[in-house]
């Protein structure tokens, strides 16, 4: 097949339908028109709970950018628009139960996070893999998939504790994952989970409306390089303290390192570090060619359920900028890093040794590594069942050619010695940086 006809895969039929009735139901006005402004969301939220206290209100900065990128780039459909506005939704009453849980149990925030371990890379560099390895290390503490998608206990949460009532968190993201693999099929093979799964701490992040989550679902160019430009440290102050209230609610052990995840920290680890001071960082490093073709596949899947106008090329171009923006500021901020705090590991040697790699960051974390490898290889076995179809995606399905990425991140490929199997030759013309 010649290049120029290769496309991406388009979205399932399930989502046309759903969105057709959600249209006929605006027609007949079973189901009112999305809102999606500040105060009307933060007034439903009041209304919904009974609360009024958010916590730090710095949040408000970028919901506004966020919420007027929504309206005006991201040309949601109308399935898009309610499940947006149900997602600020979500947040908000989330912001709102998480300062009750801080009045009740002012202990929660007296809770140490002490040398959190910070796995930094970019998307699909085998961030999930290595977190879920360490994971099975009940040494460190981790968050579960339901935790990243509702991270707050509802009001009666002290029943669940007491034994007198069944956490419901775990039922509804069983439920969401469902309906995200009749949306999407493709989701298993490009991020396989479950409810109990380790996952990343994105969604914390999300509770400040922060980070590429939003990227990563809508076409919202504003808002990406508004957070670009900002000092992202009180989000990662309120995701400090979304841990200790995760950690209080797990009734996990307060002396436990954390075991941390998210690409996000490529562009912000400044603020990582000023928030978590001891943190001990482990890079990944991949072949640049697959990152950005999977993280634009990645993308893509998710626009295309939000959005009938998403283009291929711009998702392609605005993952290769975003990549190469993520490694440049890596670079950059590790400029300030003591050496002996990190450690850099390479996708194809954990691909060719996982064992020895594995033995290399436990030296580097001062920690014997033999009892933690059963559930590591429980983990490699689960993995397997989990990712049922392998992850198929191309350069080419998103307007971009090997040479024009090997050009953009050349630095980055010289500078950790990047495995470049087959790689093509730079393109002559220098490419903008932009």
């Amino acid at each position: 097949m010649h290049e120029t006809d290769i496309r991406p895969p388009r979205r399932t039929r399930l989502i046309d339908v759903l969105d057709a009735g959600v249209r006929a139901g605006r027609r007949f006005g079973a189901i009112a028109p999305a809102r999606l402004t500040k105060d009307e969301l933060l007034s439903q939220a009041v209304e919904a709970t009974g609360l009024t206290d958010f916590g730090d209100r710095w949040f408000e900065k970028p919901m506004e950018v966020l919420l007027e990128s929504v309206r005006e780039e991201a040309r949601l459909n109308a399935i898009g628009a309610l499940a947006a506005e149900k997602q600020f939704h979500h947040v908000l009453r989330d912001r709102l139960y998480t300062q009750m849980w801080f009045d009740r149990h002012p202990e929660i925030l007296a809770r140490p996070i002490p040398h959190p371990v910070v796995i930094v890379g970019p998307m699909r560099s085998g961030t999930t893999r290595l977190h879920r390895l360490l994971a099975a290390d009940r040494r460190f503490a981790h968050m579960r998939s339901f935790e990243t998608i509702s991270p707050v206990p509802r009001p009666d949460f002290e029943d669940v504790l007491a034994g007198r009532a069944e956490d419901f968190r775990p039922k509804l993201a069983n439920r969401i994952m469902k309906v995200a693999r009749l949306a999407n099929p493709r989701t298993l093979s490009i991020h396989p989970t479950g409810p109990y799964e380790p996952e990343e701490e994105l969604g914390l992040l999300v509770a400040s409306m922060w980070g590429m989550k939003h990227d990563a679902q809508w076409h919202v160019p504003t808002y990406a390089r508004f957070t670009e430009g900002e000092d992202a440290t009180p989000a990662y102050r309120h995701m400090a303290n979304l841990l200790r209230l995760i950690g209080w609610s797990q009734q996990e052990s307060s002396l436990r390192p954390w075991i941390l995840k998210t690409p996000q920290h490529m562009l912000d680890l400044p603020a990582l570090l000023k928030v978590f001071p001891d943190a001990r960082l482990i890079f990944t490093h991949r072949d640049p060619r697959q990152v950005v073709g999977s993280a634009a596949s990645l993308a893509w899947n998710q626009t295309i359920i939000y959005s009938d106008h998403a283009r291929a090329g711009v998702v392609g171009a605005e993952w290769l900028r975003k990549t190469d923006l993520m490694t440049r500021r890596m670079m950059e901020a590790r400029r300030a890093i003591p050496a002996h705090r990190m450690i850099d590991v390479q996708y194809d040697a954990m691909d060719r040794d996982w064992r020895g790699t594995m033995a290399r960051i436990y030296k580097f974390l001062g920690l014997e590594m033999d009892s933690a490898v059963p559930g590591m290889e429980r983990y490699i076995e689960r993995s397997r069942a989990l990712k049922r179809t392998p992850h198929h995606y191309s350069l080419p399905e998103f307007g971009l050619d090997e040479g024009e990425v090997v050009e953009r991140m050349s630095d980055y490929i010289r500078r950790f010695d990047v495995p470049m199997e087959g790689a093509v030759p730079p393109r002559r013309r220098r490419l903008s940086r932009g």
